[in-house]
């Protein structure tokens, strides 16, 4: 498996997808906020980076434990997930 991989982040609040790089070796919460961080910047300061998010998987909608590495999750290349 290669340290990164490519997901698709679709994010409501902005009615948006974006394509981001994320890496495998790091936990949920670590990622998302480092996914609000670019949202931020990529929105133009559009996205709310003080809220709280949630990921959820874009196939059944069921939320990813905040504490397991990605590697540990079902998300890989070309993965749907929902930012909430």
């Amino acid at each position: 498996m290669n340290n990164k991989v490519l997901v698709t982040f679709s994010v409501p609040s902005l009615e948006a997808k974006y394509d981001i790089f994320i890496p495998v070796n790091r936990k949920v919460y670590n990622v998302i906020n480092m996914v609000k961080n670019s949202l931020y910047e990529l929105s133009n300061g559009a996205f709310m980076i003080e809220k709280d998010y949630i990921l959820y998987s874009g196939l059944d909608g069921n939320a990813y434990d905040m504490n397991l590495l990605i590697r540990d999750t079902d998300i890989r290349n070309d993965s749907k997930v929902i930012l909430l």
